[in-house]
This record gives C-alpha cells, structure tokens and sequence, in this order.
C-alpha cells in the first residue's frame, strides 16, 4: 500500500491534471483529526470537510443547524492531520446565500482560520455573486449542483433532481457559468448518470459525483456512510466497504463483560 509519502500533493492543478489524463479523483468526508491521518495516510485526493458533520458528528436531522464556527473547528482538526490531500469546506448554510459581502467574509475566516486548501458552497446563477467575490480574493471554489441540501426545505424531498428537461438544461447551464466564473471543480449529486456524464464531457474542470454514476471525473461519498458506522441511510448510490457500526458494537460488549467479570484489567495489565 502507498503512503502519501509516495504521493504527490494535491492541488487544483493536479485535479485538473487528472481530468485530462483520464485519472479519476477519490475524494471522501473527513471531519476530525484521527480520521483524516488515516485518510491522507490511505492516498485519498481530496477530503470534504463537508457540513453533513451536521448529521453525522452533532445528530441534528439536516445539514442547517451548523454553525461558521463548528465548521472552521472540524476543518482547523482535519488540516492538522494532512499533508498530501486537498481539504475543501463547505461554507454552511446561511453564510452565503443572498448575501455576497457575507460570502467573502465567511470564505476568508476558513481560510485564515483553519488553514484549509478550497471552499465549497452550493448552488449555480443565483449564488454566481458570491463566487466571483470569493474567487477576488484568490480562493479556489468548488462548485455543487444537483440535489443540494441546503436547500432542503424548498425542495421538501432528497429524490433525484433534473430528470425533467427544464430542469436538466439549468443544471447544464448552471455548470457551463461555474466554470467561465473560475471554479476549479464542480460536485454534481443525485442526477441522472446520463447527465452527469454529459456535464463532465462538456467543461473542463473535474466533476466529482455522488450518486451521478460513472462518467463523471471522480466520486466522493461521506466516510460515515462508507465505513458502514451509520446503518439508517443507504440509497442506491451507496456502496458499503465495511460494517464498523457491528464490529465496534462487538468490541464494546466484549469490554464491558470483561469489566463486569473482573477480567480487565488483568495481571499483566496493571502496575
């Protein structure tokens, strides 16, 4: 197995690199620091530090309650870990949206505060003003479209997003405006594979999916979900390397018989 000792250090060059050599970019969830040791550790391109922290690390049922503040917290934790990967943050909901003085405001404080690589900030023409302030700055942004959970409460449903055409062609407009804006990517979620493929062939910047099948230029999935610590989600895009939620519920039994029967600690585990 590499290390990322072996490994370039990604940048946003790198990923547009990969894009035209065919090289597909791995990119997972990360939101503390033992986690993204092992991911950076592991090879991963990027790491999402992503506001499903929300869900995952605080237990709230969507993606809005998190704070500016928790979010600099779990990305200033996961760059202290990193050395290779790129750490991209998402900018949580409330702190851009509407507001394009605010949205430079918020992307600087990440990026002064955390020390991360990009941010992520979702949404196409309607949050164009924001981008282009961020991007002023020299912050690289990385652009999300599709189903976009921030928006939940307009939406009122995770189902698939832009199968009718009205839609699908404001999705491929909406892509075609991040990247003229200077975007150095573009995360696509819970489309139709078709069209996701037909985004990625048509802007040159890399294309990361989720649950957008495999014609785009990567995939990213939350580490919670993947590592199969969490067993209430699993839509069809999902794809379980593991079952750590049973492996630790077994490795938590075992020590709390051994406690209650006085086998822990034992002769050679104490002074």
């Amino acid at each position: 197995m590499n290390t990322f000792k072996d490994l370039p250090k990604i940048t946003t060059h790198v990923l547009q690199a990969m894009k035209q050599r065919g090289e597909k970019i791995a990119m997972l969830t990360g939101y503390d620091y033992s986690m993204a040791r092992l991911l950076d550790e592991a090879g991963i391109d990027v790491i999402l530090v992503g506001d499903s922290a929300s869900n995952v690390m605080a237990g709230h049922k969507t993606t809005l309650p998190i704070t500016l503040d928790q979010m600099i917290y779990h990305a200033s934790s996961v760059m202290r870990a990193v050395d290779r990967a790129l750490v991209v943050v998402d900018l949580p909901f409330g702190s851009y949206q509407g507001n394009s003085k605010e949205a430079l405001s918020t992307a600087i404080r990440i990026m002064k505060e955390s020390g991360a690589n990009a941010i992520k900030l979702e949404g196409g023409k309607e949050v164009l003003e924001s981008i282009d302030r961020i991007l002023s700055a020299g912050i690289p942004v990385l652009g999300h479209l599709g189903l976009t959970p921030q928006s939940i409460n307009k939406f009122g449903t995770y189902v698939v997003r832009a199968t009718e055409k009205e839609e699908a062609e404001k999705l491929k407009d909406d892509a075609r405006l991040l990247e003229d804006a200077g975007c150095f990517g573009i995360v696509l979620e819970k489309i139709p594979a078709a069209l996701a493929g037909e985004v990625a062939r048509e802007v040159e910047i890399p294309v990361i999916g989720i649950g957008a099948g495999n014609e785009v230029d990567g995939q990213v999935l939350v580490l919670h979900d993947m590592l199969g610590l969490q067993q209430e989600f699993s839509p069809r895009f999902l794809r379980r390397y593991n079952n750590l939620h049973d492996s630790i519920i077994r490795s938590f039994d075992a020590y709390i018989k051994d406690v209650k029967s006085a086998d822990f600690p034992n002769e050679n585990e104490q002074y």
